[in-house]
């Protein structure tokens, strides 16, 4: 029964790209959580505004959308091992800039607001190659064992990495925090290169502004897709509540829990991870990613409504549960059912609907915190949330019909991952 729970380890024992590329994100996740804490502090540091902090959001969320669409098309059309290659030492020389500003006698502010920038163009361009690679190393029915990995280390990094940074912030200092980050993208590399070279499907489109139109274009027609941005869209933009969690702190008098606030929604991700045994057996994907992102709505809707600092803790836990579970499965689909050559193009679609979300939240929940009260914010999020996403659900039927197993798409892509490569024994 233990054995079933835990995380089905397939994709790491049949793949040793996988294990490389699995290892080479954990460690730069680590790092990249040191300069995601420590260039606000300095920002604050240096002047002093909380306007100014926030800024740093504002910056990044241009290059986020512009080059995540365009970063898509160019996973497509490229090698997809040199661009994730290179991006990553763009990454690297980027933190090397920030250490040498944090070591000057007067550090100066415009470098952290460009490096915020850079730093989110080099991330949306990435990840769609990181994305559209991984169908590529790992076989067609290890995939939701894959997005379980994946989903794995991203939250042992997010629950692990921002205590670390706080740690070496405060004593330490932020060059440090910015050399530690510096090394990291290092050993990252060094894993990257070892990686089989993949170069762009015979079929794929060069990269324009034509080709990401395609992509948007296939998007549309697969409502069952759609579904899962719009649905992940809704939950992020409606129920996330980061933004307002100091406040949620001080209202129930535990300004202590901060730091516990911020980790529960991972830590409820990480558990999920780790006991992901049974997502390989699901098959109705649609249907686990509606019904998970009407849970977390729920989830945070009750953290809203508790009076106990123990209980708003443990319904966020449940909330990123929830989210995981959602994540999982919407990985699953995306993977297992979208045509190589288009392979990038949507997942820099993707990265829009997972990312943009949490940024539009961030806005919502301040915003309407100061319009309607704290509590009426994080409780009307999650209800909004909950009630989004059952109506999505009756407009997408194809979203809740969706089965790996009869899919025509996930069917199609299953047959041409089995059939023989022409030159090959």
């Amino acid at each position: 029964m233990t054995s079933a729970l835990l995380p089905d380890l397939s994709p790491w024992k049949a793949s040793a790209d996988f294990r490389r590329l699995w290892k080479s994100g954990l460690i730069s996740n680590f790092g990249s959580f040191l300069t995601f804490v420590a260039l606000p502090v300095q920002m604050k540091d240096l002047t002093g505004s909380t306007a100014a902090v926030g800024a740093i959001g504002a910056v990044e969320l241009l290059p986020l959308i512009v080059c995540g669409l365009y970063g898509g098309a160019l996973a497509d059309a490229l090698d997809k091992r040199r661009l994730i290659l290179w991006t990553e030492a763009g990454q690297g020389l980027l933190s090397a800039a920030l250490l040498l500003n944090a070591l000057l006698p007067g550090p100066a502010i415009w470098p952290l607001y460009a490096v915020a920038a850079l730093s989110s163009a080099l991330g949306a361009v990435q990840r769609p190659a990181l994305d559209s690679l991984w169908p590529r190393i790992v076989a067609h029915a290890d995939m939701p064992a894959a997005a379980s990995l994946n989903s794995l280390r991203w939250t042992v990094g997010g629950v692990a990495g921002p205590a670390l940074a706080g740690v070496v912030v405060a004593y330490a200092g932020l060059g440090w925090a910015y050399a530690a980050d510096l090394l990291t993208f290092a050993v990252s590399l060094a894993y990257i290169v070892p990686i089989a070279a993949s170069p762009a499907a015979h079929e794929a489109a060069k990269p324009s502004l034509r080709a990401v139109a395609e992509g948007a274009r296939y998007a549309w027609s697969r409502k069952e897709l759609l579904g899962t941005y719009v649905v992940d869209l809704a939950a992020m933009s409606l129920a996330m509540p980061l933004a307002v969690l100091p406040f949620l702190a001080d209202d129930l008098g535990a300004a202590w829990s901060l730091g516990l606030m911020y980790a529960s929604i991972p830590a409820g991700s990480l558990l999920v991870s780790l006991t992901s045994g049974w997502a390989s057996r699901v098959r109705r994907h649609g249907l686990m990613v509606v019904l998970s992102a009407a849970g977390f709505g729920l989830a945070v809707a009750g953290a809203g409504l508790a009076r106990n600092v123990w209980l708003v803790l443990l319904l966020l836990a449940v909330g990123g549960a929830f989210d995981m579970v959602s994540g999982i499965f919407r990985s699953a689909m995306w993977n297992q059912t979208i045509p190589d050559e288009l392979r990038g193009r949507l997942a820099g679609i993707e990265l829009l609907s997972y990312s943009v979300g949490p940024q539009l939240g961030r806005g919502r929940a301040g915003g309407l915190a100061a319009l309607t009260g704290l509590r009426a914010s994080v409780v009307s999020g999650g209800l909004a949330c909950a009630g989004a996403v059952g109506l999505l659900a009756l407009c997408l039927p194809g979203l809740m019909r969706y089965d790996a197993r009869t899919n025509v798409h996930a069917v199609r892509m299953r047959e041409r991952r089995a059939a023989p490569v022409p030159g090959e024994a």
